[in-house]
């Protein structure tokens, strides 16, 4: 299917092996992998991964996080939505006056649902105890972990935003500052928040002690949350949406995701013919940029949670539709696209596989970094602050509402032929993930990448406000030059809130696996 050539700076090697976790941090991905070496399958693996995450790379995700998953259970592809929603009291009203949805502070929680998917995997496939899952997170979160270098830079960075929170600066800034790398950081409170989630199996956390805790902290600081809020949540096991692309079959999760902004650029793209331009080429670059824009332009107006959508999403994905966006793509000019009328017509990642067959996409976020910065005392707990991704404008959608799930930037990705896997993978990273899945479906399908070279290449990402940034290392001089002559606004790469993300990808082989890790980020993939 692809190549063994590595044309990229990086020079990473891909893992070939019969069982695989590929991760953003080693001490994670080799939880996932003693999973495994225990007798567990690539759920236990992921599920092991996940939890260690929350510990190890706090900067992007935490316990109190959203996930969401895909994964190849031997027989079909099977989805689950663990994405939390509004509590009962965010009505309009509530927000009346703001501009925006908060960003931090309890009016940007939504019910965490990471914990509630932990649970509904291990019980439908996991062949470990719970608690097993458990053993590596909580002994990172008691005797400490020496923090490793890109997670040490993002902490960094992000330490100035979360300082004025108290309980954040205590838990998370205990020296008064970010850990360096290769310093040691402990949170005992967060070995004691893991043990009551393993030992109750998460009920602590949705009707128990962590639940009390949890709204007792946001109404003491004039947050909505409720007990009832916490107890109504649940996770739904969804059947993913997908695209064919020349002979493959894209799979992402249905709205209330932005996976279908990957399905409908495909979709676009599959009207030109790619393999004929250069890979990192101004002609290729500038064709899935215009496909991105047309598919966000999409995404921002007309996807929400699906109870409140205009219309059923396969709309946006008929061959009809998309082929009429594709006509609106000038392959000469940059446009600024509005939306189209189908009616006429921070984030960690994880992927893992096992020697029977079994692959699992996953992936769990605060989505800003550390989140809210609402730190529940005592217990570690950082919540994320997804209820920002709510949209405040009268009529639309997406707009907040009480009991609804916000648009998520958080998707899985999985990729089949006739029927059978073909990979798992992953971009973390904000409104970069559509836009990774694409360009790693473009690289192997079209240019013949392997997974780790497809990981490696130069990307680009299309900002919120349809500027455009890249990374110049591997593009070919002349390159921006050429997009800026049709008409791209080319900012700085520091203009892209969530970077150019983080790719982990496993590839199926006829005896075994490939994967590729992103050397973007401090993991990599483990195995045997």
């Amino acid at each position: 299917m692809f190549t063994w050539d590595f044309p990229y700076p990086s020079q990473r090697m891909p893992l070939l092996a019969k069982n695989i976790v590929a991760t953003s941090q080693p001490l994670a991905a080799q939880a996932g992998l003693q999973a495994l070496a225990k007798g567990g399958n690539a759920v236990d693996a992921a599920l092991a991964a996940a939890i260690t995450l929350t510990v190890v790379e706090p900067t992007s995700n935490g316990i109190g996080s959203d996930a969401f998953a895909i994964l190849w259970d031997g027989e079909k592809l099977v989805g689950l939505n663990a994405s939390g929603r509004a509590p009962a009291k965010w009505t309009p009203a509530r927000f009346k006056g703001a501009n925006a949805m908060p960003v931090q502070g309890w009016d940007s929680v939504t019910v965490p649902g990471c914990v509630s998917a932990w649970v509904a995997l291990s019980q439908r496939y996991g062949k470990l105890a719970f608690a097993d899952l458990f053993q590596a997170a909580i002994r990172y979160a008691r005797d400490g972990f020496m923090v490793s270098p890109i997670t040490s830079l993002s902490w960094a960075r992000q330490a100035p935003s979360f300082r004025g929170f108290s309980e954040f600066a205590w838990t998370f800034l205990p020296k008064d500052r970010a850990p360096r790398p290769g310093e040691r950081f402990y949170c005992p409170q967060q070995a004691e928040t893991l043990e009551e989630i393993a030992a109750t199996k998460g009920e602590s956390f949705y009707r128990g002690k962590l639940a009390e805790r949890i709204t007792l902290a946001s109404q003491a600081d004039e947050g909505a949350h409720t007990l009832a809020d916490f107890s109504s949540h649940r996770c739904d096991w969804v059947e993913p949406i997908s695209i064919e692309y020349r002979g493959y079959r894209l799979h992402e999760m249905p709205p209330n995701g932005q996976g279908i902004v990957a399905l409908m650029a495909l979709g676009m793209l599959r009207h030109f013919d790619l393999a004929a331009l250069p890979a990192d080429g101004a002609d290729s670059l500038h064709l899935q940029i215009e496909a991105m824009k047309l598919a966000f332009a999409d995404a921002y107006r007309f996807v929400a949670d699906p109870a409140t959508m205009e219309f059923d999403a396969e709309k946006l994905l008929a061959d009809d539709y998309l082929e009429q966006r594709s006509r609106a793509i000038d392959r000469k000019r940059a446009s600024d696209p509005p939306p189209g009328d189908p009616r006429e017509g921070g984030t960690v990642y994880l992927t893992t596989a096992d020697a029977n067959g079994m692959m699992v996409s996953f992936i769990q976020s605060n989505y800003m970094g550390f989140g809210s910065g609402m730190v529940v005392s005592g217990t570690g707990i950082s919540m994320q602050n997804r209820g920002a991704g709510f949209s405040l404008k009268p009529g639309h959608p997406n707009l907040v509402g009480p009991g609804k799930r916000p648009f998520q930037t958080i998707i899985p990705g999985f990729l089949t032929k006739d029927g059978k896997p073909v990979m798992s993978f992953g971009v973390m990273g904000g409104q970069m993930q559509p836009q990774g899945h694409a360009q790693m479906v473009t690289r192997i399908v079209d240019y013949h990448q392997n997974p780790q070279s497809a990981s490696d290449g130069p990307r680009w990402i299309v900002n919120n406000d349809f500027s455009v940034s890249f990374e110049s290392a591997g593009l070919a001089p002349g390159v921006l030059d050429d997009l800026k002559g049709r008409g791209h606004r080319i900012v700085d790469p520091e203009a892209a809130q969530f970077g150019f993300g983080g790719a982990q990808l496993i590839w199926r082989l006829d005896d075994g696996y490939c994967a590729g890790s992103d050397h973007r980020k401090d993991g990599g993939a483990v195995g045997f």
